[in-house]
C-alpha cells in the first residue's frame, strides 16, 4: 500500500472515533457514540444496558487515552492518533481488542434483538449507521462479518474484525 492510501485509511479510521469532526478524539465522542447506539435500539442510558454500554466507552476511551494522548490533554489529535494508536497497536491486534472489547460487549447488548449473543448482519448494519459509517460501507461490513453465511455475528467475530480494521498497517 502507498503511503497516500496509508494516510486515507488513517483518516477514515480517525474520523470514525471523531463523532462530532471536531478535529481530535476525546470522551464525549465515546459517549455521543453509546448515546447514539441507545438512541437506535431504544434502549435508555439509565437501564442496565445502557449503563454498561457508556462504562463500556469510559473504557474504551481511557485505553485509548493511555495509548495515544501524548500531551495530557484528554483530546487525541490526528498526529497522537497516528503516533500512539496506530503505531503502537499496529503489530498488536489483540491489545486493541482488549481495549475495545467492554464497549463491544455493550453494544452487542444493545443491539441483539433476540438475546442470543449474536448479531444480525441488519443489526451491526443499523449499529454502523448509528455510529454515521455511510449506508453502503456499513452493508458491506454487515454482510462480511457473516463469514459462514448462518445469518449471525459471534461477539467474538466483531472484536476481531474491529481490532484488525483499526490497526491497519502500513
Amino acid at each position: 500500500m502507498d503511503s497516500a492510501e496509508y494516510e486515507r485509511r488513517i483518516a477514515a479510521r480517525f474520523a470514525t472515533f471523531d463523532q462530532d469532526g471536531n478535529g481530535y478524539i476525546s470522551r464525549e465522542d465515546f459517549s455521543t457514540a453509546a448515546a447514539a447506539l441507545c438512541k437506535e435500539f431504544g434502549a435508555t442510558a439509565r437501564s442496565d444496558k445502557g449503563q454498561a454500554l457508556y462504562i463500556g466507552a469510559e473504557a474504551f476511551w481511557q485505553g485509548m487515552a493511555g495509548i495515544a494522548d501524548r500531551d495530557g490533554d484528554q483530546r487525541i489529535t490526528r498526529g497522537e492518533f497516528i503516533g500512539g494508536a496506530v503505531k503502537r497497536l499496529r503489530d498488536n491486534p489483540e491489545r486493541f481488542a482488549e481495549i475495545a472489547r467492554p464497549f463491544l460487549h455493550a453494544a452487542l447488548a444493545v443491539a441483539d434483538a433476540d438475546g442470543d449473543g449474536s448479531l444480525a448482519p441488519a443489526e451491526i448494519e443499523r449499529a454502523l449507521e448509528a455510529l454515521d459509517v455511510p449506508e453502503d460501507i456499513a452493508d458491506a461490513a454487515a454482510r462480511a462479518l457473516d463469514t459462514d453465511g448462518d445469518g449471525k455475528v459471534a461477539e467474538q467475530e466483531i472484536v476481531t474484525a474491529v481490532a484488525e480494521y483499526f490497526t491497519v498497517s502500513e
